[in-house]
């Protein structure tokens, strides 16, 4: 029995079409209807109790939330997450800064600056500067060594659909040299780019223009 992955086109999807693609790992794709609250729908709840994206479902068995998602993928293949204690800490210490800090923060932003229907300047200042201070420890952390936690991971995995939307977010990468770096580098990839375009491949408008459609549903 193939993967399943109940997805849609946000960065935390991407997140595990990446890794599968990077894994090469079979898998089946679910598109999950937000414009239609699908998420929220009884059948899907039983398999993601949270009621969002993403969801795998492997051999019957299904694990929600997006970082969760993949650690169960490296330990299924071995691939991407060190066996050693120190090596895998500092694998997961990147992944939960993307779980806690860098999609949260990205996500606000968002919310606030595009979907929010009154503009709160004081708030998006507030998540911008934040999401700002995340990047700059970022850019840091890449200044010695080519990935985050030195060798690809899924801790890059995770954080590459987020930051490489800054655009999106009206941020700006401007003097953070190693981040810019590091985002070409593993854009580059071509798992990254197949992943990136699952669902289904679409140019910015029309992809942008769909989630701002669906943002107030998205929101409850």
């Amino acid at each position: 029995m193939a993967i399943k992955l109940y997805t849609a086109a946000t960065p935390n999807g991407w997140k595990v079409s990446i890794a599968l693609e990077e894994m090469r790992l079979p898998y089946e794709v679910r598109v999950i209807d937000f414009a239609s609250s699908e998420q929220k729908a009884d059948w899907y709840v039983r398999l993601n109790p949270n009621g969002r994206i993403p969801t795998l479902v492997d051999e019957g068995f299904a694990v929600f939330e997006s970082g969760a998602i993949l650690v169960y993928l490296a330990e299924k293949t071995g691939q991407f997450l060190p066996k050693d204690v120190q090596g895998r800490s500092r694998v997961l210490q990147w992944l939960m800064f993307q779980m806690s800090g860098i999609g949260p923060m990205m996500g606000q932003v968002n919310v606030f600056a595009r979907y929010f229907p009154e503009k709160l300047p004081s708030v998006i200042d507030r998540y911008r500067r934040e999401v700002t201070r995340l990047f700059a420890i970022l850019d840091r952390q890449l200044a010695d060594q080519e990935y985050v936690a030195g060798e690809y991971s899924i801790a890059d995995i995770a954080l590459w659909p987020w930051v490489s939307g800054y655009d999106y977010s009206g941020m700006s990468i401007e003097g953070f040299d190693h981040l810019q770096r590091w985002l070409t580098l593993v854009g580059a990839r071509p798992a990254v780019q197949a992943g990136r375009d699952v669902p289904i491949k679409r140019d910015r408008a029309a992809e942008i223009e769909q989630a701002t459609k669906a943002a107030p549903k998205m929101l409850v």
